[in-house]
């Protein structure tokens, strides 16, 4: 069954929109000042526009992303999406020009960012907030678990634990890794740092097994919000962190940037944090606010989130239910 939730606030710079105005004129200060530098520095023009010719891209751009974001500064909601539509676009032409060439990979990054930057910005303008329910939404919507026996949860979650693996520490990494070398970003880390990565991917493997291990055993679920716990789990490493699952994957993601000589991963991995904390974590936490009532509000008060509660909290008991399943 699919469990509505209220519609939770996230941060309220996602929610302001002088954040939103602020950031357009950071970025056309910020936009300004580069082309200042392509036309005056060598080494800023080659950097970010490789052997593009920058007296044309410059009067496509000084209206499409200088100027209309000085214009969105100033709360023309029109020129937020002008600028958000060329930022895609640029980006777009900016990652396939730097992957064939394997020139202007600061380019590509750079406007990487912006294209993020002005999207959430412009729709801060338009709809008052980001709306990150769209990201819960469909086949990712919150559902609790419909498989009830052990054995079963526990095959599920491996199968989950296993595909995420896969995917978020694998394939993600191996293809950030081949982008970052060739936009010819990568720089060479301290051999100390790789030994590090693999203590802290051990460390955040075990705390993920931990955890998953514990949802499936105590909570009558999985990890997934397809598949959540059927009953509010305050034992193993829920006593100490709210979300170990969370934080043993962020930690995995930085080790595997460690363990691979990249910054670029370990930027990827902080960056989820960031998404997982403002956009998915509200609507998580309202959830289990939804279902569990005081009994998670009491476990929200007593645990914190991110950092641990190094002497923990008591057990609560296993058959916590839900007191509410819309």
């Amino acid at each position: 069954m699919e469990n509505a939730s209220p519609r939770a606030a996230g941060p309220w710079l996602l929610r302001d929109r002088r954040v939103a105005r602020g950031y357009f004129a950071v970025q056309a200060a910020a936009g300004a000042l580069w082309w200042i530098g392509v036309f005056t520095l060598d080494g800023v023009r080659l950097a970010t526009l490789g052997g593009l010719d920058p007296v044309l891209v410059f009067w496509l751009d000084l209206p499409l992303f200088v100027c209309a974001s000085a214009l969105a500064a100033a709360g023309i909601r029109s020129a937020s999406a002008c600028v958000a539509c060329w930022s895609v676009l640029v980006t777009v032409g900016m990652v396939i020009y730097a992957t064939v060439t394997g020139l202007a990979g600061w380019g590509a990054l750079v406007m990487l960012a912006a294209a993020v930057g002005s999207t959430g910005a412009a729709l801060i303008l338009w709809v008052g907030r980001v709306p990150s329910e769209w990201l819960i939404s469909g086949p990712f919507a919150f559902r609790t678990a419909r498989v009830t026996k052990r054995a079963s949860l526990l095959w599920l979650t491996a199968a989950q634990t296993s595909v995420f693996w896969v995917l978020f520490l694998g394939v993600f990494p191996a293809a950030i890794v081949l982008l970052e070398r060739r936009w010819d970003l990568a720089i060479t880390f301290p051999p100390a740092l790789r030994l590090i990565g693999i203590v802290l991917f051990l460390a955040g493997s075990v705390l993920g097994i931990w955890s998953a291990v514990t949802m499936a055993t105590r909570g009558r679920g999985t990890p997934l919000p397809a598949a959540m716990t059927t009953e509010l789990v305050i034992a193993g490493p829920f006593r100490f962190v709210r979300n170990p699952m969370a934080l043993g994957s962020i930690t995995q993601g930085v080790a595997v940037g460690l363990m691979a000589g990249s910054w670029l991963i370990v930027l990827y991995a902080l960056a989820g944090a960031l998404i997982w904390d403002w956009l998915i974590r509200p609507h998580e936490e309202a959830n289990l606010s939804a279902r569990f009532d005081e009994a998670f509000e009491r476990y929200r008060r007593a645990v914190r989130c991110w950092i641990p509660t190094w002497r923990g909290i008591p057990s609560g008991p296993a058959t916590t239910r839900a007191a509410r399943n819309p």
